[in-house]
């Protein structure tokens, strides 16, 4: 009777124990915004160029890719006031 007790009693703490424990957050998977989020973090600190880092989230995002850079007007002299047609230098 004292070993059926004994081993019952085991059992029992072992569900007990097996029920109180939470699923780490390691062992579940990640949803699509998650993963998402994560490789944007990653993407900014690799250190790259602004173009690249641009081009790389667009793809990310799934965005179609803008294109950034100059405008291939001209630079100006900041000591020079010139007025452009229109607009303010």
């Amino acid at each position: 009777m004292n070993r059926f007790l004994a081993v019952s009693l085991l059992l029992v703490t072992y569900v007990l124990a097996g029920c109180a424990t939470q699923p780490s957050p390691e062992m579940r998977p990640y949803t699509a915004e998650e993963t998402k989020q994560l490789a944007l973090e990653a993407l900014g600190r690799r250190g790259l160029s602004f173009d690249d880092y641009q081009r790389q989230r667009a793809a990310l995002l799934g965005q179609p890719q803008k294109p950034f850079g100059f405008d291939h007007q001209g630079e100006m002299n900041a000591e020079r006031s010139v007025v452009l047609h229109g607009r303010p230098s």
